[in-house]
């Protein structure tokens, strides 16, 4: 990649943001950006230049700013890094898309994954789920190639830590696909597994006692719909949201159905729900094998599923780490802490680790 100037768009300067920037040596580079729209400079750089500081202090290079032109240095491979995500950040203001504190973050993460050929991420252009609400697009590689897997498999596991995107990326294909009309309603399903509590003492009939494990496919669903469509949907069982008990003796046909919690299934269980599938169903199985809620000496369907089902053909396996976890960053080193810790303690079954659909998660 050469170090000319990278000319977006005619316009004015923006005031200087002033940075004194070391030589090169052999090892670094240096590359100038130049912006001509001024308007959209504010936005690229954040409030108070926020958004080059957290560039600068999550890759170690040094940003200067002197009218339209935006000069990275340091590390070569860092500064690649930088100027791959600033790319990536400015054409989503050209698009009048937002960008936050999350966006940088994201964009960050994605250059990254570019940097290292992370080979999770199949597809050049982002892939993207499109629903009536806007474009929801991937934050980490893994969740790119997650999101082509939802697209091309009758059949996905996402397997992965907690804040990973897992359940939200599929309720948002389930939705796309319900709108597009691809598919007549969607099922959403998750183990009632008591962790730690007791079923019995919760206030409430059936559904009141049930909703609380269900609540994370509600909140996915709003953010995806109106409140009031999705009252509607449930109400007419477009979108059914249910115990996976209550999956017993049926057959799914022309939806798209999504087991989530999946860890906390017995291997009889997770077996019911995948022979559920039916004329035109589309499958989701999301979970996270190390966050097991059943009783001790209880095998994991998941895990069981995930070694039995191993190259089969049609199913394809996305899996995430702690590098993929979007929610805050502090979760990402709990995450790596304990998993540092259940390999000192030799933890077993994570599932296999070859796949088939060449997305290497």
């Amino acid at each position: 990649m050469n170090t000319a100037p990278i000319v977006f768009r005619a316009g004015e300067a923006r005031g200087p943001r002033p940075a004194s920037l070391p030589p090169t040596s052999p090892e670094q580079r240096s590359v100038t950006l130049q912006f001509d729209d001024n308007a959209l400079l504010p936005l690229l750089y954040g409030e108070h230049d926020r958004h080059l500081a957290r560039i600068e202090q999550r890759l170690g290079v040094r940003l200067g700013s002197r009218g339209n032109r935006l000069t990275i240095a340091g590390g070569a491979a860092r500064t690649e890094v930088a100027e791959v995500a600033l790319r990536a950040l400015w054409r989503r203001l050209e698009k009048g898309q937002p960008v936050g504190t999350a966006e940088v973050e994201a964009a960050l993460r994605m250059a990254e994954g570019d940097a290292e050929g992370d080979p999770r991420l199949p597809l050049q252009d982002r892939p993207e789920i499109r629903t009536r609400k806007g474009a929801i697009a991937p934050r980490t590689p893994a969740q790119a190639g997650y999101i082509d897997l939802l697209a091309r498999q009758e059949m996905v596991f996402g397997i992965g830590p907690a804040g990973t995107g897992k359940t939200y990326l599929a309720v948002a294909q389930g939705v796309a696909l319900l709108q597009a009309g691809r598919v007549d309603r969607i099922v959403l399903s998750r183990p009632a597994v008591e962790a730690g509590e007791r079923l019995g003492f919760l206030p409430g009939d059936l559904k009141e006692k049930v909703d609380p494990y269900l609540r994370p496919l509600y909140d996915a669903l709003h953010d995806m719909l109106p409140a009031e469509q999705v009252a509607r949907r449930i109400t007419s069982g477009e979108i059914e949201i249910a115990p996976l008990a209550f999956m017993r003796g049926r057959t799914l046909a022309h939806c798209y159905a999504i087991l989530d919690e999946a860890q906390n299934t017995t291997p009889a269980q997770i077996k019911m729900f995948l022979t559920r599938m039916g004329e035109g169903t589309r499958m989701v199985i999301t979970g996270d094998p190390t966050q097991v809620d059943l009783p001790s000496g209880q095998r994991s369907g998941l895990i069981d599923a995930l070694n039995i089902l191993d190259g089969v053909d049609g199913i394809g396996v996305a899996r995430f780490d702690e590098r993929d976890v979007v929610r805050h960053p502090l979760v990402a080193r709990i995450v790596a802490a304990y998993g540092r810790a259940d390999g000192q303690a030799g933890q077993p079954g994570r599932g296999p680790k070859k796949e088939r659909d060449g997305t290497g998660q």
